[in-house]
């Protein structure tokens, strides 16, 4: 049997939608020798995940010397068939570089021979389009692919995975995720109202924890100068770490931003913030997920927001 070849680049969020895709290429081919090329920041989470064999992180090559030695040892390996969830004009060249003998290969490059044909590609949500390219490829016939049908990631492989949360921690936890792309502010919820939301889930009863990079390490000292009770998590946790916190979470809020996606997969009941920047329909988090959109966050009120996570039987409420 010949090698497998699935490509996923990122960014995080459709790094952790793209792992359903992956599971079900490796129910396709229990058999085979799967490898992942991808880029270094999903090496641990995709080996920990246990769907693929082999991980190559130089899917993005710099310059076009890299981009040769990358096609070369592509064709050196003999891939049967390769799976592109990338789905870019970057991933397609590497299907242009490997002709006139490409493998077979499952994209939308011109001339491979299991194209994802469907016009409405680009309008569906991820997780449908790539089960829909994946019923095109002929390993899926029966796939989901109405909208909301087809099932979510799952991280919950992460859950053995030692977070950095004080031992004592007794009371349910909720996980904040105030930062989104630096180039993309439209997406962000104010700092303050997550942290009157921080205050009024404390009053509640719960632990509050916010996660992010350390670019966010500013975000979280100002939402601990109004709730200072808040854990400050921010540039501490590794991807799995984070996948590990949503395994143990009562409640997770957030802009649209990958460890929001993160913590949905691992099972967290999540409330997912958007604004018109982005489509809801086309990417948002699956699982116990509430979304919330407002044209531009900073009119989305508090209220809300914490009507719709005081709704999960999973939040405690306070006696009053």
């Amino acid at each position: 049997m010949k090698p497998i070849l699935i490509i996923k680049l990122g960014a995080l969020g459709d790094f952790v939608l793209a792992l359903a895709a992956m599971k079900r290429i490796r129910l396709a081919h229990p058999q085979a020798k799967i490898t992942l090329l991808t880029t270094p920041p999903y090496q641990a989470l995709a080996k920990a995940s246990g769907l693929v064999d082999l991980i190559e992180t130089d899917g993005r090559p710099k310059g076009w010397r890299e981009t040769l030695a990358l096609i070369r040892r592509l064709r050196r390996e003999g891939y049967g068939r390769v799976y592109d969830l990338q789905t870019s004009s970057r991933s397609s060249r590497y299907f242009y570089g490997l002709l006139p003998f490409a493998p077979q290969w499952s994209g939308i490059a011109k001339f491979c021979a299991l194209p994802h044909r469907n016009p409405q590609r680009d309008q569906m949500h991820t997780l449908e389009r790539q089960a829909d390219q994946l019923r095109d490829a002929g390993i899926w016939p029966d796939a989901p692919v109405t909208p909301g049908s087809a099932p979510p990631p799952d991280l919950s492989f992460a859950a053995q995975t030692p977070v950095p949360l004080p031992r004592d921690l007794s009371r349910p936890l909720a996980l904040l995720v105030p930062g989104a792309s630096p180039h993309r502010p439209e997406k962000r919820w104010p700092v303050t109202q997550f942290a009157l939301l921080a205050q009024a889930l404390i009053a509640e009863g719960m632990a509050v924890a916010v996660l992010g990079s350390a670019l966010e390490e500013n975000d979280a000292a100002r939402i601990r100068q109004i709730a200072p009770e808040v854990l400050d998590l921010t540039g501490k946790t590794s991807f799995l770490q984070i996948a590990a916190l949503g395994t143990q979470a009562a409640l997770a809020v957030g802009n649209d931003t990958g460890p929001l996606h993160m913590l949905a997969a691992a099972g967290a009941p999540t409330v997912a913030l958007f604004s018109a920047a982005s489509e809801p329909a086309q990417c948002a988090p699956r699982g116990h997920v509430t979304i919330l959109q407002c044209p531009d966050l900073k009119d989305l009120a508090l209220e809300p927001v914490l009507r719709a996570a005081l709704a999960y039987p999973s939040v405690p409420r306070a006696q009053k």
